[in-house]
């Protein structure tokens, strides 16, 4: 283990499952303290024992991304907790895999949560995470976006797709607004990976077929394979790196 991120002050949010708890893992395995953000308390609350196993430093902290005082809170929490924030995952995210559908079919009520937690949520958790990483004097923010934001590569899900397509226009002029202040932001593009919300749709035998038949490397990502991008776009490996799109997706947006 490199250590890269030894010293480093870290949150990450929807860390109690899936890429947010391999991204949570992997920085403290790197050398951060991380507060481990989620709706799930005792998800969030397992990974940092998870942590403290391997002798990490960890905090888990109670937040609903799609509210302000909440974020603001948990931000802070974190913030006094390690003296100081460098570097902000912000990737809770919500796929409603049995309402999201096409355009003319879609409710309301599953359009605004998407874009409640997938949006909004992620403004808000760089909101107030930014303002820590001022505080710090620079830092990097490392969003979790999804080739569904650039490529039309899930057929139906009109209000996820949506959504992790702003998330990219919210990067990007970050990245512009802020890299004065020595804060660099960028996305990581995760395509299928063997997370909770996926493992339950693939077990469809058809649509597993159908989802790896369109990615080249013919399987879906595990965890802590999105995990590493992103703790080298928060290291000071990627100095240099600000604004961009990282695709860790098999191929599937190659072809």
């Amino acid at each position: 283990m490199s250590h890269r991120l030894q010293g480093k002050r870290a949150l990450v949010t929807g860390g109690g499952s899936g890429i947010g708890r391999s991204a949570a893992l992997k920085l403290a395995a790197e050398g951060a303290r991380v507060g481990v953000l989620d709706i799930d308390l005792a998800a969030a609350e397992r990974v940092v024992d998870e942590i403290r196993q391997l002798r990490g430093s960890a905090l888990a902290v109670h937040t609903n991304v799609a509210e302000e005082s909440e974020v603001q809170s948990a931000v802070a929490t974190v913030e006094k907790h390690f003296g100081g924030l460098d570097t902000v995952v912000a990737n809770a995210g919500v796929m409603l895999f049995e309402s999201d559908t096409i355009a003319t079919e879609l409710d309301i009520t599953t359009w605004q949560q998407s874009l409640a937690v997938n949006l909004t949520g992620m403004f808000l958790t760089c909101k107030h995470g930014l303002r820590a990483l001022l505080r710090a004097g620079g830092g990097a923010v490392v969003v979790t976006g999804s080739p569904t934001g650039t490529h039309g590569c899930a057929p139906t899900f009109t209000a996820y797709s949506s959504s992790k397509a702003g998330t990219l226009g919210l990067m990007r002029i970050m990245a512009v607004d802020y890299v004065k202040h020595n804060i660099r932001v960028n996305a990581v593009m995760p395509g299928t990976t063997n997370s909770p919300p996926v493992a339950t749709l693939m077990q469809n035998p058809a649509i597993r077929a159908e989802s790896l038949a369109k990615i080249p490397m013919g399987r879906a990502a595990d965890a802590p394979e999105i995990a590493n991008v992103i703790a080298f776009l928060a290291s000071d490996e990627a100095s240099y790196v600000t604004g961009a799109i990282w695709y860790a997706d098999g191929g599937l947006t190659a072809v």
